[in-house]
């Protein structure tokens, strides 16, 4: 199955290999930072409280409905409707799908320029890569932000209305610089995540690490040497970040323990 003949005709390829590994780490990066300002939006809007309907729980003469349409209706928050929806379908959808439909039907007939970033990857291609991950990204990091954001005391909130701080300022000054020190873990383990998942966007043409090795198959006819190679290259990436990310949560961890 492996031959040395294997391993040699594959090193002969070994540039894109490395062109993969800028591409695939250009995705991951990209993907967390969209999908972070993408899952903060997400996560705000689940905690909204804004329900525009709220005067139909209230009768004509002033009594408080406790069941029936109207009641069920004056609590409707189309904010929150909205972000969930979106989050459900999202985690509940093949990333593959996903990719296509952004690939071939959202940006299907834009012009999108033709250039290559670093000289070798297609922004046509590179692009709509990016969205889709970020798009899926968002939606699971979201829960991530909400989970943290919920952990807070809401005590803390409270105070903060007794000193007269609004719900954006409660939220930008007090509530969030304390939930990102709990959500910094999970968000860095999804940066692992999306290295490995982004190896799906050789399917619309990427030129990431799998893509790579498709390449060195066409013109070798081997599979089994790149695909060890590509291994290799995906654990040199995915195992440091992995420990760094366990050395940084044990140091953050320290000030929580009495």
């Amino acid at each position: 199955m492996f031959t040395a003949a294997g391993f040699e005709k594959t090193f002969a390829y070994i540039e894109l290999f490395k062109q993969g590994l800028v591409c695939t780490i250009s995705l991951s990066v990209l993907t967390v930072l969209f999908g972070f300002i993408l899952a903060l939006i997400l996560a705000v809007m689940r905690l909204s409280d804004v329900c525009p309907f709220r005067y139909l729980a209230l009768t004509r003469d002033g009594h408080l409905r406790e069941q029936g349409f109207l009641a069920t209706l004056s609590r409707f928050n189309p904010i929150r409707f909205i972000a969930t929806v979106y989050v459900e379908v999202f985690r509940a959808t093949p990333m593959l799908v996903q990719l296509f439909i952004i690939y071939y039907v959202v940006f299907d007939g834009v012009d999108l320029p033709s250039f290559k970033l670093f000289g070798f990857i297609r922004f046509d291609r590179f692009l709509p890569g990016v969205v889709a991950l970020a798009l899926n990204s968002g939606a699971y990091l979201s829960e991530i932000i909400r989970a943290g954001i919920q952990s807070i005391d809401g005590g803390q909130t409270e105070a903060a209305r007794s000193l007269g701080l609004s719900q954006t300022q409660n939220m930008r000054f007090i509530i969030l610089p304390q939930a990102i020190k709990n959500i910094l873990p999970p968000i860095a383990n999804e940066f692992v995540t999306i290295i490995k998942e982004s190896s799906i966007c050789y399917t619309i043409g990427v030129q990431e690490i799998m893509y790579a090795v498709t390449s060195i198959k066409g013109a070798t006819y081997r599979i089994a040497e790149p695909l060890v190679i590509a291994t290799l290259v995906y654990f040199c990436l995915t195992f440091p970040t992995s420990k760094i990310i366990a050395y940084f949560e044990r140091r953050m961890s320290r000030g929580d323990k009495r």
